[in-house]
């Protein structure tokens, strides 16, 4: 039976199968080698002031499982695919040494822009960030007296896009609403943000349906503006109805939501997109995957989301990968990728009452994997 957040795995020959823990891993073993940490947050991002997650130490290195609180066991298997890829099996060689890394801004107020921008440099320099990609359309709360004007709707959206593009004059532009409008809105709100001169626009509607007509509704409006699907791949029951559909230009691709490296690098084959890699709120250690999937990919012609390290007060790697001059570096084998820093891994242990919450998730994900 699946349960809230939860979508039924995909089965489809163009994608390599979940990786099974049965003869890589015991459920003793996992258990013995994963501890749950809690990451305070610099300003509140997807709804989040701390981020949890769980790091598990394998054979050919650290690796990462952080579903979010709300996937259940059939979707957080997915996650802990990759977890098991990237720490029993390893990474795909790399085609590439670098990768151009945008800056992520939450949906804050305006004012606040440039402070975040700085937490994406590692000397101050604004100059260095080339791309940024911006959240909109926040979820209005549903108490009206916490609706926050400097945070919530059209106004506030603009006003937070044009102070990204006042500070940073030649940088790429994306925003991400992250499926919340309608495709009425969208229009509406895409026709205004134009005015920043945008690089594309991340899942602006839910479903392939509302995409499809969303991008038919922009051109016919004038506005040439490519819109990536994040959502309708990796939260999709057929993650090639996309292209089917006529609903995207752009893949947006993640390691742990996909269930591995490889598997995402199947279904960028599949689709034919032009992809862009992005994190899923990962640690340090978990964006090692995503920096070796962006990698590994045959063609990358935009920065990738793989910077959100910035976005925590400390990471539990030293040094955290944040992004220096706009760029990442790829880790060259195995050997290379982020560790977490004994000290602080303590630290940012969580609470064994917390402890308990993860490892019950580990242990619903394996059972899912092991059949």
């Amino acid at each position: 039976m699946k349960t809230v957040g939860d979508h039924t795995p995909w089965s489809d020959d163009r994608l390599p199968d979940l990786i099974s823990p049965v003869g890589l891993v015991s459920r003793e073993e996992l258990h013995r080698v994963a501890v749950a940490v809690g990451l305070p947050m610099r300003t509140r991002f997807r709804g989040l002031t701390v981020r949890e997650a769980m790091l598990i130490k394998g054979p050919r290195g650290w690796a990462e499982f952080s579903p979010f609180a709300e996937y259940g066991p059939v979707e957080s298997s997915r996650w802990l695919s990759a977890t098991l890829e990237a720490g029993w099996l390893g990474f795909p060689t790399p085609r590439r040494s670098t990768v151009l890394v945008n800056a992520t801004v939450p949906a804050i107020a305006a004012e606040q822009v440039e402070t975040v921008l700085r937490g994406f440099t590692t000397d101050g320099d604004l100059s260095s960030l080339s791309a940024v990609k911006i959240k909109i359309a926040e979820k209005l709360p549903a108490d009206p007296a916490q609706l926050d004007r400097h945070i919530h709707g059209v106004q506030a959206d603009y006003e937070r896009v044009m102070r990204v593009r006042e500070l940073l004059p030649e940088a790429q532009i994306k925003v991400d609403a992250n499926q919340a409008l309608t495709v009425d809105e969208a229009v509406h709100l895409l026709g205004v943000l134009q005015e920043a001169g945008l690089e594309y626009a991340e899942q602006p509607v839910p479903g392939l349906t509302a995409m499809a007509e969303l991008r038919s509704r922009l051109a016919r409006n004038g506005i040439d503006l490519p819109l990536a699907a994040d959502e309708s791949i990796r939260k999709a029951e057929d993650p090639f109805a996309v292209v089917a559909a006529e609903a995207a230009d752009i893949a947006v691709v993640k390691v742990q939501p996909l269930g591995g490296i490889r598997r995402a690098l199947a279904v960028v084959e599949a689709t034919g997109l032009q992809a862009v890699v992005s994190s899923a709120l990962d640690t340090s250690v978990g964006m090692s995957a995503g920096l070796a999937l962006a990698g590994a990919l045959p063609e990358l012609h935009y920065a990738c989301g793989l910077g959100t390290v910035a976005l925590f007060c400390e990471d539990v790697c030293s040094p955290p990968l944040i992004p220096e001059h706009g760029e990442l570096t790829v880790p060259a084998s195995h050997s290379e990728v982020s560790e977490p820093d004994p000290d602080k891994l303590a630290r940012f242990r969580l609470p064994e009452d917390r402890q308990q919450v993860w490892h019950q998730r580990l242990e619903e994900a394996y059972s899912v994997l092991a059949g």
